[in-house]
């Protein structure tokens, strides 16, 4: 099951940075819950993991995820990754479109059911995405 788990892990990150929305569900189930709230506001709901990636690649061309290392334990799996994108689209939640790119560190753990991802959780460098793409940290004057 671990190994198979970390296939489906490997698979949902290919399918994010080959911008292949449409196999997402393939990896991904359809009450997914993403607890990761990767700018501000993102809906903490069932499902809304799918409109939460598609708002991400339109205000990241490209956007990719390196799979550094894969740790799986049982139903979960723990990928430390490496993103890179550029900031050339718009998002509901994030400052205007700077042309600046971004490379950072971040360590996503999935929780899998039946095959498919139902659990994403997330930390990542923000402080240095706010800083390389030159955005204002929240709250800052």
């Amino acid at each position: 099951m671990v190994d198979h788990n970390k296939k489906v892990v490997l698979g949902f990150f290919e399918a994010v940075s080959e911008r292949r929305l449409a196999d997402l569900p393939r990896f991904m189930a359809p009450n997914v819950v993403d607890h990761n709230k990767i700018i501000h506001g993102e809906a903490d709901e069932p499902g809304a993991a799918f409109e939460g990636l598609r708002q991400q690649l339109v205000a990241f061309e490209p956007l990719t995820v390196q799979v550094d290392e894969l740790i799986g334990e049982g139903d979960q799996v723990v990928a430390r990754v490496t993103q890179r994108g550029v900031h050339g689209g718009t998002h509901p939640r994030m400052p205007g479109p700077t042309g600046r790119s971004f490379e950072n560190e971040a360590i996503w753990i999935f929780t899998l059911t039946e095959g498919r991802i139902t659990e994403i959780r997330a930390v990542s460098d923000r402080l240095g995405l706010f800083l390389q793409l030159g955005w204002e940290w929240p709250g800052a004057e």
